[in-house]
């Protein structure tokens, strides 16, 4: 026979799959379902518990225990980074992302602070930059409502972007097209980009700041972006909670092998 404790886990994930507890719905409190005979209050915390672990609620203080949202974000790749979107409209990267999963968005979900640091040495191997060189460091945290999705931390040669919004912490995007127009207006069009995925576990800050269940691992991306003549003019480090996005790249394939025919 199974635990109590299980017993009610299992209970309200029932709900929660059926839809009677909503994304975004709280829970009832500990004491309310300790008082309708639902348990003791180590039961009822137990229960709580394994819904996080299970990654059907996250609980966080002050917020009380929240039904995570089932359906991911759609995290494109190439198409997000479409000029059309950022040089001729103004979808940045986080806008794009949610205009293709149909959700709602915030300029100001996207929060940040700048800052002129010593580089580390990835950021400075990524630049091509000596050891002690200095950069601009934008670090954004963005949120779907309230639930924090990831952070990105973008890092700059100074002499590219002094000046410019990209050094102004207003919360949103650089204005309008964010970032990667400022670049543009500033004489550095971006060509093409390099991006790494690394799956990890979560530090503690970052499982705080994120608001991440216990056990939940993130998704590391580092992002190198270019100019057609190979200048770098950004590299960006994110951490993104992996159960709040799905990747998705549609690319044309390459075939190489049909360039060197054409060649003979």
């Amino acid at each position: 026979m199974a635990p109590k404790w299980r017993e009610l886990a299992d209970k309200l994930a029932e709900r929660i799959r059926s839809g009677e507890y909503a994304p975004g719905h709280r829970l009832p409190h500990i004491r309310t379902l300790v008082d309708a005979g639902e348990g003791s209050k180590a039961t009822v915390h137990a229960a709580y518990k394994a819904l996080e672990a299970e990654g059907l609620v996250t609980a966080s203080r002050g917020h009380g225990t929240i039904v995570r949202p089932q359906t991911p974000l759609k995290r494109l790749g190439i198409d997000r980074y479409d000029k059309a979107k950022w040089r001729d409209g103004d979808e940045v990267a986080f806008i794009a992302d949610r205009v293709a999963s149909g959700r709602a968005y915030r300029r100001d979900e996207q929060t940040q602070t700048v800052s002129r640091i010593e580089a580390p040495s990835v950021v400075a191997a990524a630049h091509g930059l000596p050891a002690g060189a200095e950069v601009y460091a934008r670090a954004r945290l963005v949120k779907e409502g309230e639930q924090p999705t990831h952070v990105l931390t973008s890092y700059y040669r100074p002499e590219h972007v002094e000046g410019t919004r990209i050094v102004d912490p207003t919360p949103g995007p650089a204005g309008r097209g964010g970032g990667f127009r400022v670049l543009y207006d500033a004489g550095y069009e971006i060509d093409h980009m390099r991006e790494e995925l690394f799956a990890r576990a979560a530090t503690a800050e970052e499982a705080r700041l994120l608001q991440l269940p216990a056990g939940e691992p993130v998704v590391e991306m580092h992002r190198t972006v270019y100019t057609a003549d190979g200048t770098v003019v950004e590299f960006a480090i994110g951490v993104h909670a992996a159960s709040r996005f799905a990747w998705s790249y549609d690319f044309q394939v390459p075939d190489s092998a049909q360039g060197k025919e054409e060649d003979r």
